[in-house]
């Protein structure tokens, strides 16, 4: 029996990849709420990016949006997040991902320490270097001029 428990845990358990779609609107919903706030413009910036990013209809980056708020409040660990990203999107994709990360985080105004912190925190784990990072960052600023 101790044997069995033993093997139990050193066996990696084989979870499939998250989906791509849940897992960016995951982590962008994150980002937003780590302010403790999360406003209507950080809404609205949200469903426009899964729109844009996937070509997806209103009603399907709504759903999309609702799916991804019920795994928000239930999740424990960025983890099977990121890790989706990383290993599905080639490294300009991510790059790309963090500009979205900081389109959410500047649209309702105020970039709080804590938004910023999460954006670095998911660069790093994601494997985009400090450098693009902040490339992404400037390219929103100048954006919204």
């Amino acid at each position: 029996m101790f044997a069995q428990l033993m093997n139990f845990l050193k066996t990696p358990e084989a979870k499939p990849p998250a989906d791509l779609k849940v897992a960016v609107a995951v982590l962008l919903i994150e980002a937003a709420m780590r302010d403790d706030s999360f406003a209507p413009e950080e809404r609205a910036a949200i469903a426009r990016i899964l729109r844009e990013s996937f070509g997806l209809a209103k009603d399907e980056s709504s759903q999309l949006l609702a799916v991804a708020e019920g795994r928000v409040r239930e999740m424990v660990q960025l983890h099977p997040y990121t890790h989706a990203i990383f290993e599905q999107m080639p490294p300009e994709e991510r790059v790309r991902f963090i500009e979205m990360l900081w389109e959410v985080a500047y649209a309702d105004g105020v970039l709080d320490a804590e938004e910023d912190a999460m954006i670095r925190k998911i660069a790093g784990l994601i494997y985009v270097e400090d450098r693009d990072r902040m490339l992404a960052r400037q390219r929103v600023l100048a954006r919204r001029g």
